[in-house]
């Protein structure tokens, strides 16, 4: 028996993860934002990629436009049909009972026709995404901006939490906080605060009057609620005349800045995919219509005639082999672009397929989904999934949604192999809550004994555990609200500023 060292020959089969890989895979998990910005740098890159408009048979149709699109112009000109119809058919009759020509120029005391309209308010949608435009001149800003203008609420304030914004976008926390902080100088004052107190310390500080004692008074804005003037006094650091002045101050303030404002959804994000009904034109049967968002997708093409340009004009081996490599990287980019667009298309006709029925009835029908299940009926891997759901959204008839969205854990309902969603219970949870008596609001207890009398087996702790993540309050707690004569389904995160900016209201005299 020989021993020594030895050579043996094996052949395996192992995956090269090429720079063209993991430029593919890099791809496929881009937002439409990063995709176009990627893009733009290949394009100063290489000589041979050409930009070219999306083809017009291709666009989407005039009713699947995205739904985050500016609109109030449109919107302003469908209200205004009736009233310039109306004023057009008066002045007709007006200058044919006077024996004129209805076609004539009116005369110079007619009204305008846009004098029977009245002005639409600005949204508060518009009035933000505008600020944001303004203020933000680079593109990473701009998108932790725009995600941190998806938790305004009606009143203005924003409801989501810095660390998770920052993991949501690939952030640090201190850029968010210092786009956070860049985004309360949209006015007015008070916009983009998190509490009560951050809200009217912004408009006093525009009136530079944060002074000491006011910045103490807004750190006991619970005492306020409760009355406690004398531990305020203390706290403050004031006298009766003083407290009584600082208290008549805060009362000119505004605790809702936002309302000064329609309020509609902030839906920043251009949807990659349109979800539209159809009918099969020879069954007749419903079902949907799916395509891409071409207008979010930059279309490039290689110049194959620059291409043969510059090869007859290479005067030496590297010149060549530089348009060589060049042509080779814009080929692979094109057909990268073209396979990531028929997988993410791929993935979502599944998801529509499998979740059929909360497009047709709601959240409520709304199925249990995991990667794997998409996975298999796709034959992707769970991981190509993953990417391609993450910051890809989907406009729909119930409105804009990330594909994320669909996929929800499952809990138990009675009989063999029933499941339900974790999205449909929380849907339920929300609904039942909001259809409380005020003076008998649900406990959590009861809540679990209303669900399992529908079938759904579900434990206390999961529904406090839903209904916090809801930011809904406990019951004790919307039972105060309800003697408040406030919304019961107010964020638990706001309860004590809530509850001062009632008190603020209701001592006013």
């Amino acid at each position: 028996m020989r021993i020594g060292p030895s050579l043996i020959l094996a052949s395996r089969q192992t995956l090269a993860m090429t720079p063209q890989l993991q430029q593919a895979i890099k791809l496929l998990q881009f937002s439409h934002l990063e995709l176009a910005a990627f893009i733009q740098q290949e394009l100063e890159k290489n000589p041979l990629l050409q930009e070219t408009e999306a083809d017009e048979g291709s666009a989407p149709e005039k009713d699947a436009k995205p739904i985050d699109a500016p609109a109030d112009t449109a919107e302003a000109l469908a209200a205004a049909a009736p009233a310039l119809a109306d004023a057009d058919e008066r002045w007709t009759r007006e200058f044919a009972d006077r024996g004129g020509d209805a076609r004539a120029a009116p005369r110079e005391d007619a009204p305008e026709a846009l004098d029977f309209v009245a002005e639409r308010p600005m949204s508060l949608a518009a009035h933000v995404l505008e600020q944001i435009e303004l203020i933000f001149a680079d593109a990473a800003g701009r998108r932790i901006a725009l995600k941190l203008a998806e938790g305004l609420d009606e009143a203005g304030y924003c409801r989501l939490e810095a660390p998770d914004v920052a993991e949501a976008m690939g952030a640090d926390l201190a850029t968010v906080e210092a786009v956070w902080a860049r985004l309360r100088q949209v006015e007015p004052a008070g916009l983009f605060a998190r509490t009560l107190a951050e809200c009217l310390a912004a408009q006093l500080a525009e009136r530079d009057r944060l002074d000491p004692a006011m910045k103490a008074l807004l750190d006991n804005l619970d005492l306020v609620a409760a009355g406690e003037l004398g531990q305020l006094r203390r706290r403050c650091g004031v006298d009766d005349e003083d407290l009584r002045d600082m208290l008549a101050e805060l009362r000119t303030l505004d605790p809702r800045p936002g309302q000064k404002f329609d309020f509609e959804p902030i839906q920043p994000v251009a949807p990659d995919l349109f979800l539209t009904p159809a009918k099969d034109p020879e069954t007749g049967e419903e079902g949907w219509h799916i395509e891409l968002n071409t207008d979010a997708l930059p279309k490039v093409l290689v110049d194959r005639n620059y291409h043969a340009t510059l090869m007859k004009g290479a005067r030496g081996k590297a010149d060549r082999d530089f348009v060589a490599e060049r042509f080779q990287s814009a080929n692979w980019l094109v057909k990268t672009l073209e396979q990531r667009a028929t997988t993410v298309l791929k993935v979502a006709r599944e998801i529509v397929r499998q979740q059929d029925g909360f497009f047709r009835h709601g959240v409520s029908a709304m199925k249990p989904l995991v990667l794997r299940d998409i996975a298999l009926a796709t034959e992707l891997h769970e991981s190509t999934v993953s990417r391609v759901t993450s910051n890809k959204y989907i406009a729909t008839p119930r409105g804009i949604f990330e594909l994320k969205y669909f996929f929800t854990s499952a809990l138990p309902a009675r009989g063999p192999g029933v499941v339900v969603s974790s999205e449909a219970v929380r849907s339920r949870i929300r609904h039942l809550i909001g259809a409380e008596t005020a003076g008998r609001p649900l406990s959590d207890d009861r809540i679990v004994d209303l669900l399992k009398g529908e079938g759904i087996e579900i434990a206390r702790r999961t529904v406090a555990k839903y209904r916090e993540a809801m930011r809904i309050p406990s019951s004790a707690e919307r039972r105060r609200l309800g003697r408040l004569g406030m919304s019961r389904t107010l964020p638990a995160a706001s309860l004590p500023a809530a509850v001062a900016a009632q008190a603020l209201a209701g001592s006013a005299d």
